[in-house]
């Protein structure tokens, strides 16, 4: 496993740079300056990360310019008629606006999402509380699948890619995560598992497990934290990028 790590650590170095910012959807945090916009706008991205990267970087900047590229503005001031047509593969008009509404109640009653995910990495429910405070407040009869995909259930087991990747650019410092989060250490984060990260992980023999659900992602973290256990999603970086581009 010696090997192993030193080829990670190589690769960690190469692809945990600025340049790697440009073609990701953490683009859009970098944007902002203003801790609220930060985190919103990372949200949001993380949402629509599914799919081509090419064509939910197009989405997100068309959603953007909407905002207006001001997101805390655009949330505090909500209203449906500005979504129009937009949609993003499952996710349709209906879905977006109910996001929104839910999040122009959450940041005009609290201080927004730091305060949800933090409050749930306190009662050790940390997607459960954020996923049971959209969902507990969604109009059923207004939403549809890509509300579901968007924000998926932690209860059906799966890898939480999404969730698990904007948690990282919130928490971690560095050239490419934005850390603006201070109540969990990145020690404590899972490692964001795509269909990339986890054939590079299993042709490494880093996961042995067959599917890429969050058991996959338990196990794969710990491995890692073995490597590094102060900070061992830094190798998504590594895992990621040479997956991507081999």
């Amino acid at each position: 496993m010696d090997s192993v790590k030193t080829k990670l650590d190589e690769l960690v170095e190469k692809y945990e740079t600025e340049d790697f910012i440009k073609d990701d959807p953490i683009q859009f945090p970098h944007r902002f300056e203003y801790s609220k916009d930060i985190e919103i706008a990372g949200f949001i991205s993380s949402l629509l990360a599914y799919g081509s990267r090419k064509q939910f970087i197009k989405k997100l900047d068309e959603l953007f310019l909407i905002m207006q590229n001001e997101p805390l503005n655009f949330v505090q001031n909500f209203e449906p008629k500005l979504i129009g047509d937009f949609n993003y593969r499952f996710g349709k008009p209906n879905d977006f606006i109910e996001i929104f509404e839910i999040m122009k109640k959450l940041y005009n009653s609290s201080s927004g999402l730091e305060e949800l995910f933090e409050h749930g990495y306190k009662q050790n429910k940390l997607f459960e509380n954020v996923v049971d405070y959209f969902y507990s407040r969604a109009n059923e009869n207004n939403v549809g699948q890509g509300f579901y995909h968007m924000i998926p259930n932690p209860k059906n087991g799966g890898a939480m890619k999404r969730m698990c990747m904007y948690l990282r650019w919130m928490v971690r410092k560095g050239p490419v995560d934005v850390g603006i989060w201070n109540f969990m250490k990145p020690s404590e984060l899972y490692i964001p598992l795509d269909v990339h990260v986890a054939r590079v992980s299993r042709k490494e023999g880093l996961l042995t497990r067959k599917a890429n659900d969050f058991k996959a992602v338990i196990e794969l973290t710990n491995k890692l934290k073995k490597f590094d256990p102060e900070d061992p999603i830094k190798y998504d970086f590594a895992i990621f990028g040479y997956g991507v581009n081999n």
